[in-house]
Formats: structure tokens, C-alpha cells, sequence
């Protein structure tokens, strides 16, 4: 599989967009070495009004259309923390299941991980691990 990503920059109104493709490991190396603390530290240096985003990475797998986001915060003792965002297609029950099942894109979101958890999710997300992933998701 090959990937393109994304980035949010607290100062600037708009994404950036980095189309060429990548390998899972070229995935895994962005995140693992993106100045994350230096970002969120840049952050709050801003005035309110010219903050546009936390620092986030969100990763698109270009064969699947699946996408997984990493957002950094810092928590209540300033240690770096993120909330994980991941659209993939799921079943979905329609009308209370009364009309069966039908698949369509869901984005689930987890709060306050640290960051090398952060990472194994990004990991089972490269290794196309679904289920993997919406079992940590109910944890």
C-alpha cells in the first residue's frame, strides 16, 4: 500500500497537502521524527485569534481511501498527548438493523493517548489491521 498525508500548522489557515506516495515505513518515519513538541510549544506562543489548529498529521492510504490522523496536545502536566481520528468503512446497522446492514465511511476518534501508543495504532493502521484497531478503539 502506498499513502500520502496531510499537515496542520497551528499558524496557518490552511492544510498542507503531500501528495507524493509513500511507504508504510516513509509513514511511520514522518510521524516518529515530526517536531511535535516544538509545534505545540510554537502554538501557544500564538495569539488566540491566530491560532488555526493543534499539530496534526493525517495519513490517507490512496488505494482504500482510509485515513488515519494523529492531533498533538499537550495535557494538564505538559506532557504530549494526542487524540487519533480513523475513517475506514464499517458496517453499519440501517433503521435498528431492521433493514440489515450496509457499509459506509465512520471516522472513530480516541482522546488523551500518549504518543507511543499513538504509534501502534499508526502501525495496525499501515498493516491494514482493522479489527485490531476498533478493538482498541472500545478499550
Amino acid at each position: 500500500m502506498t499513502y500520502k498525508y496531510s499537515i496542520c500548522y497551528p499558524e496557518k489557515e490552511n492544510i498542507e497537502y503531500r501528495n507524493t506516495p509513500l511507504s508504510g515505513s516513509e509513514v511511520i518515519e514522518i510521524a516518529e521524527n515530526y517536531p511535535w513538541i516544538d509545534k505545540l510549544n510554537h502554538l501557544r506562543s500564538l495569539k488566540e485569534k491566530d491560532v488555526y489548529f493543534n499539530p496534526a498529521l493525517d495519513f490517507t492510504c490512496i488505494e482504500k481511501g482510509t485515513s488515519f490522523c494523529m492531533t498533538a496536545n499537550f495535557d494538564k502536566n505538559q506532557a504530549l498527548e494526542f487524540s487519533l481520528w480513523y475513517n475506514r468503512p464499517k458496517k453499519v446497522k440501517v433503521l435498528f438493523g431492521l433493514l440489515g446492514e450496509k457499509e459506509k465511511m465512520v471516522v472513530d476518534d480516541i482522546w488523551s493517548i500518549s504518543f507511543n501508543k499513538s504509534l501502534k495504532y499508526l502501525e495496525h493502521f499501515i498493516k491494514r489491521d482493522d479489527l485490531l484497531i476498533e478493538e482498541l478503539y472500545k478499550n
